[in-house]
């Protein structure tokens, strides 16, 4: 029986991989045959048998195309053999047609099918013979090949429906994951081009304030160590949630917040550049998102402004409000440029958009601009504490210094 059943599936994966014109060929040329066969057996083997035969069969190669529309040949030719006493009690044909249709066919055509099928059963038994009680073991028939033709449908539709479900678990992860790496890089580019720019300005300075002022080249070089551990432990924290758990973790303590921005700002007057830090209103706890997106935003202004601005001093301004905290940092550079700057190649041009996707994913407001009287450069953004993440309104006062976006 193992046996038995191994050839069984065999054969059934066999059957499944011929084209379905091809099984559908065989199925017509079998069930002509089917007619002509008992034609013969009964000595009713007419001249018009064989044709009638072909008409009743041949439109099942188009039963997958067009079920409805063979359902109604093969049911009219059909009934034409039984009446003529030429079809025996099975009607291979039909059933197949019945088949077809209840698999593919749509609810209305199904239904009109039906009604079809059993007044065709009905003439073609009680007429020419009056067989009533052969209506019962034929109904029995074509409701078992309408239930696997329903049946058939179900499964197809619930492949489908499968095959659908995962294509969009596919490409919502692709999705997520694509976030998680702008995520990423946006993180690296503030780390990397903030703390890069101090280094490369102390670095560029040291060499003069060496020959001039020794204590004040010992400052600066202090300062660069500070801002390159700093930069390390950073970029330690956001790559740690590229590791797998078994690979020990990494460094995964939380992302700098609020309270790393007067290191952040005196960092930035050891540069050389006059920074402030001022607070309004009462300070409040708030969620870590909010008070990354703070700090980076800061971070990404300040590194701006050492780059590009030109500018002897930048303050950086905290009010708190009841439902958000707004950050302005303005200096008193050279202002913006006549045009906004390009993307490039080596990853400039990135900054502000950087600040605007950040401020976009907490639900809040940005704005840059020249400062007042049109003077030097402003960033002002606005950050609910209870990100909504509706869609963001992120308004450009004005454009970025040249060059301005790293």
């Amino acid at each position: 029986m193992a046996r038995l059943s191994e050839y069984g599936e065999r054969l059934a994966a066999w059957a499944r991989g011929l084209p379905p014109v091809a099984v559908d060929a065989v199925v017509a040329a079998a069930c002509a045959l089917y007619v002509i066969f008992n034609a013969g057996v009964a000595d009713k083997l007419y001249w018009w048998v064989p044709l009638a035969a072909s008409v009743n069969a041949l439109p099942l190669l188009w039963r997958r195309q067009h079920p409805f529309a063979v359902a109604a040949i093969t049911g009219i030719s059909t009934t034409v053999l039984a009446s003529a006493d030429i079809l025996a009690d099975v009607p291979a044909a039909q059933l197949v047609a019945t088949y077809t249709f209840a698999a593919l066919s749509p609810p209305l055509k199904r239904l009109i099918a039906v009604a079809a099928t059993v007044l065709g059963i009905s003439i073609s038994i009680i007429v020419p013979r009056d067989e009533a009680l052969n209506l019962g073991m034929i109904g029995i028939m074509f409701a078992v090949a309408y239930a696997l033709g329903t049946a058939a449908r179900a499964r197809r539709d619930r492949i489908a429906m499968l095959e659908e479900r995962a294509l969009r678990l596919t490409q919502e992860q692709e999705t997520a994951a694509t976030r998680e790496r702008e995520r990423i890089a946006r993180e690296m580019h503030d780390i990397l081009a903030h703390s890069m720019s101090l280094v490369v300005v102390q670095a560029e300075a040291g060499p003069v304030a060496v020959r001039h002022d020794p204590d004040r080249a010992e400052q600066m070089f202090d300062t660069i160590s500070v801002t390159a551990r700093d930069a390390l432990a950073q970029l330690r924290r956001v790559l740690g949630v590229l590791r797998a758990a078994d690979d020990g973790g990494g460094d995964r303590a939380p992302q700098p917040g609020l309270g790393a921005l007067p290191g952040l700002v005196q960092r930035v007057n050891d540069a050389g550049l006059a920074a402030t830090l001022a607070e309004d209103g009462a300070p409040r706890p708030v969620p870590a998102d909010v008070a990354a997106t703070a700090y980076r935003i800061v971070q990404e202004s300040l590194t701006n402004t050492v780059k590009h601005a030109g500018a002897g001093r930048v303050d950086v301004r905290l009010t708190w409000s009841g439902d958000a905290l707004r950050i302005e940092v303005a200096d008193d550079g050279a202002g913006p440029p006549s045009a906004p700057p390009t993307p490039s190649a080596d990853g400039s041009g990135h900054g502000l958009i950087g600040m605007r996707e950040r401020v976009a994913a907490a639900g809040g407001t940005l704005e840059t601009g020249p400062g007042p009287g049109g003077a030097g450069f402003r960033v002002t953004a606005s950050v609910p504490f209870d990100c909504p993440r509706a869609d963001p309104q992120v308004r450009g006062g004005g454009e970025p210094h040249e060059g301005m976006e790293n």
